[in-house]
């Protein structure tokens, strides 16, 4: 094996907008690690359903096709 080659592997504290943080380790440079969904806050883990809307999108769905009524 070639030496050298391989990123260096360092402890990252990650932080989740739901205000959960946890330290791991990875290979990015940074020392920080900023994510929107954790496993304290997501659905899958939590059993409750969570919208998580960026930038508006499921209001602007709703206003858009909110009152289309359907061809039965």
């Amino acid at each position: 094996m070639r030496a050298d080659i391989h990123p260096k592997y360092q402890d990252v504290s990650v932080t989740c907008s739901c205000g959960n943080s946890f330290t791991t380790r990875s290979t990015i440079s940074k020392p920080q690690l900023h994510v929107e969904v954790c496993a304290a806050c997501h659905p899958f883990y939590t059993g409750k359903q969570k919208i998580v809307d960026t930038a508006g999108r499921v209001e602007r769905f709703r206003q858009k096709y909110g009152n289309v009524q359907r061809l039965s």
